[in-house]
Order: structure tokens, then C-alpha cells, then sequence
């Protein structure tokens, strides 16, 4: 029987991401070209210019009239101005075609239309008003005003995407606009998904007694996605030393990193680490963070091999520790940090010291205030906690809690509750 033993050494979170960066020589930097809409959510493989002007020309931006702004000035709801309109112009109209405007004249114009020769600036539609072919201005405007002007958005050459940059809807908006139809992009990342245990039955599998779901995979699987990273399922082994190893060796040639849970603590039946150290080097066991205390890293092969508890709020938070910022690195993926917010806590939380918690919380705005709840101190199977929680409260290493009523700041997960 093998006996229980205690980790060597507790590493702290950026002393750990440190390690693991320091030793990271698998990239991928592959880039693959997709259609426009395909490219949410994937990283940016190079630096993206804009192919022309945007917009290519100036034009307006309200329903109005064109106008030569010195014709306006001096223009009041008491002194109107008298303008003779010459034409009218409407989006799609090439600018080639459009009226000339003269001095005392004005054309019709809508969002988005071409600006006329001899135009420089538009009146508002309820800053004047139109007698039969005349407008009466009641404000004047300043040269330029209500105009878009050409390039105002982007220049030609304008970098508009750069490259490890996760492309975001808005980021297709912006090139759509330049009429940019396909987009370079990071190849995702292939990471294997391992689970261990002989209690684990898969989704939808028949419960019987003593079994357990596995709800880390299907979680971890999804997390992996929102990184722009394709999982691989590698299956379930049971606590063997010699199936795990062989499992990791088999897997590790067609991946890029290598995700195991369950297995990883110092209980008799814990042997990834074993297994892993067996086929390579073990860089990080033990981390400083509660909960996923369990978590560690390993190199196969130069391809990074993470060992997760098999918990699934632990399996999150060592997912977030170490996982996601290696993964960034491997895409050279710039950092995208969580929002925050600050607001009163709502009881007393205590941590050990010497350990950084990733305390699950539901900020709350009631009677003008924002709240932070605790929801739960201890646990790391409770699903029920990231469900309900839309915060994490992270207490630091060098502290032991907060009191009750001390402001705190907080990663926002999802919206802020009205109440």
C-alpha cells in the first residue's frame, strides 16, 4: 500500500505561472485564414490594415441640409437665414454626382450621404425649416459640423486588428466595414482532456451507486473553447499508474498541452504526478490558492501537462491559475483582464494564511449600494457556488479575510444582480 505524503513545496501563483512560462517551448503560431464570421472568438494571427479610407468619403451624419457653414452664421429662431435648395441626396448617391452648392444654396441630406461639392457642414432637420425651395436655418453651424469626415474611423494602412488580439463582434464590425471578408487567425490550440478515477460515469451514463458524474470534462471542455482551443477527449482510466502513463504517452504526440484531473493530491491513490514525472519533468505540485491546492504542471515531450483537481470549482480555479495564461502564451494571445467593481461585504470571510482564496461571490445592488455576498468558504465540488456566484472575491496570500463592511473589489463573472 502506498502511503499518504505532503506536497514538497507550495508555490505561489505567479511564482508558478513564472516557472511554467520560463519553461514553455511548444508554441503555436500556425496561422489558418477563415471567413470573416468565422474568425469570433479566435486570435489574431497577424496584423491587420486597413485596405482604404473609412469612410472613403465625407458625409453626413444627421438628416439635414448641405450647406456652406458661412452662410449660416449669424442664424437664429429670431433672425432665421434663407438658403435656395438645389437638390437633394441620399446614401449610395455617388459623391461624382452630387449638386454643387453654391453660396446661399443647400441640398437635402441624409445619414450617411456623400457631402456635395462646395458643402462644408449640415444643418439639422429640427435646427431649420423648408418653405417649398427654401430652408430656413434657425442655427447656425461651425465648418465641419455634423460631417464625417473621410478616414475619421480608419486610414488607409491604419493597423485595425493587431495581431493576438481575440476577435470580438465588434472587431468584425470594424472590418466588415473596409469590406475585408477573411481574416488570419491563430490555429487553435489541440489540448487533451483526461480524466481519472474509476467512480466516474460519463454524462448521461447510468448512476449507480457509489459512481459519480463527471462534471470537470465537460466544464473544462468548454472553458477550453471560450480560449479559442479545440479539446480533445482522451477518456476516462481509473487510479492505475501504468494506465495513466500509458494514456499521457500515447496522447501527448498529437496535442498541444495536455489537461489531467483527479489524481493530482498525495492520497495513495494520487499517481498523475508519478506518471507524468515518469514520462518527463514535473515543474509545479502544490500551488498557494484555495481551492485547487492540488494543481500542477508538467513538461512531456517540451508540451506542457496540467494536473487539475478533479473537483470542479477547484478544477476552475486551477484552470484560471495556470491553464489560461499558459494557453495565451502559446497563442501569443494578449491579455484580456476581467472587470471589476467595488462594494461592501456583506459578513466576515477568513482565509489561512499564507494561501490565496478564490472566494465565489453575488454582487447585488440594493438601495443604491453595491454588495458583496460570500456565498459559500469552503467546497470544492459545490457547483451550486459558481452557478449562483457572479464575482470572485481573491483574498491574497499575505492577508486572513476581510471584516464584515469593508469594501472590497471583486472579478465580475457575469452582469451585476439588481437585487
Amino acid at each position: 500500500m502506498r502511503r499518504m505524503r505532503g506536497f514538497k513545496e507550495l508555490v505561489g501563483v505567479e511564482d508558478a505561472v513564472r516557472i511554467v512560462l520560463g519553461r514553455l517551448a511548444h508554441r503555436v503560431r500556425e496561422a489558418e485564414e477563415v471567413g470573416l464570421e468565422e474568425a469570433l472568438g479566435r486570435v489574431c494571427g497577424e496584423d491587420v490594415e486597413a485596405p482604404m479610407d473609412s469612410p472613403p468619403f465625407d458625409r453626413s451624419s444627421v438628416d439635414g441640409y448641405a450647406v456652406r457653414a458661412e452662410d449660416t452664421f449669424g442664424a437664429s429662431p429670431n433672425n432665421p437665414i434663407e438658403l435656395r435648395i438645389v437638390g437633394e441626396i441620399a446614401p449610395g448617391d455617388s459623391p461624382s454626382t452630387t449638386p454643387r452648392i453654391g453660396r446661399g444654396e443647400a441640398a437635402v441630406i441624409l445619414t450617411g450621404a456623400p457631402l456635395p461639392w462646395g458643402a462644408n457642414a449640415v444643418v439639422m432637420a429640427e435646427d431649420s425649416e423648408r418653405r417649398g425651395d427654401i430652408v430656413e436655418v434657425h442655427r447656425q453651424v461651425r465648418p465641419l459640423q455634423n460631417v464625417s469626415r473621410r478616414g475619421e474611423d480608419y486610414r488607409r494602412g491604419e493597423v485595425v486588428v493587431r495581431r493576438g488580439t481575440r476577435i470580438r463582434p465588434w472587431h468584425i464590425a470594424a472590418l466588415a466595414s473596409l469590406n475585408i471578408p477573411r481574416v488570419k487567425v491563430v490555429r487553435k490550440p489541440l489540448v487533451g482532456v483526461l480524466s481519472t478515477g474509476g467512480e466516474l460515469i460519463e454524462v448521461g451514463g447510468r448512476l449507480e451507486s457509489g459512481k459519480v458524474v463527471n462534471s470537470s470534462k465537460p466544464m473544462l471542455k468548454s472553458l477550453l473553447r471560450e480560449e479559442g482551443a479545440e479539446p480533445i477527449d482522451l477518456g476516462t482510466v481509473p487510479d492505475d499508474l501504468e494506465e495513466i502513463r500509458g494514456r499521457v504517452r500515447e496522447a501527448i504526440g498529437g496535442v498541444d498541452a495536455l489537461i489531467i484531473t483527479g489524481g493530482t493530491s498525495v492520497g495513495e491513490r494520487d499517481l498523475v504526478p508519478e506518471a507524468v514525472e515518469s514520462l518527463g519533468e514535473i515543474l509545479v505540485h502544490g500551488l498557494m490558492i484555495r481551492p485547487g491546492r492540488p494543481t500542477g504542471v508538467g513538461i512531456v515531450d517540451g508540451k506542457p501537462v496540467f494536473m487539475l483537481s478533479g473537483f470542479p470549482v477547484a478544477a476552475l480555479v486551477g484552470f484560471d491559475a495556470l491553464v489560461r495564461p499558459t494557453l495565451k502564451a502559446m497563442m501569443d494571445a494578449c491579455e484580456e483582464p476581467r472587470p471589476r467593481v467595488r462594494g461592501r461585504l456583506t459578513r466576515r470571510v477568513t482565509t489561512p494564511p499564507g494561501t490565496r482564496s478564490y472566494m465565489r461571490v453575488r454582487v447585488v445592488r440594493r438601495g443604491g449600494e453595491t454588495l458583496v455576498e460570500p456565498l459559500m468558504l469552503t467546497g470544492s465540488g459545490l457547483l451550486s457556488t459558481l452557478t449562483k456566484a457572479n464575482g470572485i472575491l481573491i483574498i491574497p496570500e499575505d492577508m486572513e479575510g476581510f471584516d464584515e463592511g469593508e469594501r472590497v473589489e471583486v472579478e465580475l463573472l457575469r452582469e451585476i444582480e439588481g437585487g
